[in-house]
């Protein structure tokens, strides 16, 4: 129509006009989250002795370090103001990353550690004491990350001399090589197998007798 007049629309620079044009609002190249990502429980490789405590499922982060049983403790904050009242509230163990000695290993090893693991290393006399210790107490302190780390520490050769000197003051025989174990183990499983299909003699049939 002749009297209306049109409205003049304002071009946008080139840069961000193509910049509007590539917004796609239904598809996105990246999924987004707000949720933390579940910690995956802590396993030993095939070739070392299963843990006989097993991981921790409460407090994962612990199978990754040396936290000496520590665990995240929870209590109440008591205000002191006027209004006196009681607040939820949670400690963590002082947790840090610390550089120990092995000699063992002869070597650096950079770990985490809680600070109770660590004061009980040093009263202990070193990583490779406390480590090496076979009290229960100390074994289920230590987690899943100190038995991987102490047999670790049990294949070097210096432990292993020390082994056999112990071995040789109380009169014990040497272990089996892992060539004679298995050689051991196959003939053991062979001679059982003989044994189960070996025919015994006729069996007589039993009669359940009845007292009158």
């Amino acid at each position: 129509m002749a009297g209306l007049q049109t409205r003049p629309t304002m071009s946008l620079p080139f840069s961000l006009s193509a910049a509007f044009r590539n917004i796609s609002l239904t598809s996105s190249t990246r999924s987004f989250s707000t949720t933390t990502a579940a910690q995956k429980t802590k396993t030993l490789p095939d070739y070392i002795p299963p843990y006989p405590y097993g991981p921790n499922y409460v407090y994962k982060q612990s199978n990754t370090g040396l936290y000496g049983g520590a665990m995240i403790q929870f209590g109440n904050k008591i205000s002191q103001g006027r209004n006196e009242g009681k607040t939820r509230r949670m400690w963590k163990p002082n947790v840090r990353r610390k550089k120990l000695w092995s000699d063992a290993l002869e070597d650096f090893v950079f770990i985490k550690i809680t600070r109770k693991a660590l004061r009980t290393i040093r009263k202990s006399g070193g990583l490779d004491n406390y480590l090496l210790d076979d009290r229960p107490g100390r074994v289920r302190e230590m987690g899943i990350f100190g038995w991987q780390l102490r047999w670790q520490l049990m294949q070097t050769p210096k432990i292993q001399e020390q082994f056999r000197e112990e071995r040789k003051r109380l009169g014990l025989p040497e272990p089996l090589s892992f060539e004679e174990f298995v050689k051991q183990k196959e003939a053991e499983a062979q001679a059982k197998g003989e044994d189960k299909t070996n025919i015994k003699g006729e069996t007589q049939p039993i009669y359940n007798e009845k007292l009158y």
